[in-house]
């Protein structure tokens, strides 16, 4: 298998486990040196950071998975996108769907070594009639 065929299978088995949500089999799938950025430029040490990030904005939050595009930075360096819709509830139980969302990670040697994260709940908080739209 390619590295980078790899590396699309590393995150979506990363992804997998964060939606179980099983953080620690997901932080098996990430180098200890990992550096995960999420919207607002909130970085995180680790996938709990994730976790308990997640656990303030939803109720529960799931993601519906989209397409998977990776190009080789450089050999055995792969940087996968996945695109796709968020769904769940806010933690007032309005439920909501539709919320795009862009994921970037790095990966070499079949561990993330960066995740970056861009969603639009910030603006759906915001402005809730967005989510009606």
């Amino acid at each position: 298998m390619s590295s980078a065929l790899q590396a699309v299978q590393v995150v979506k088995a990363f992804l997998e486990a964060s939606m179980a949500p099983d953080p620690v089999r997901a932080a098996k799938l990430m180098s200890e040196s990992v550096r995960i950025t999420f919207t607002g430029k909130r970085v995180m040490a680790t996938v709990h950071g994730v976790t308990e990030f997640n656990a303030s904005r939803y109720r529960w939050v799931k993601k519906q998975l989209g397409d998977f595009d990776w190009m080789e930075k450089s050999p055995g360096h792969v940087v996968v996108y996945c695109t796709g819709t968020l769904y769940g509830e806010w933690p007032d139980g309005r439920h909501f769907s539709g919320n795009r969302y862009l994921d970037r990670y790095e990966v070499i040697d079949g561990q993330i070594v960066k995740m970056d994260v861009w969603n639009d709940s910030a603006e759906w908080i915001l402005t809730p009639e967005l989510n009606e739209a």
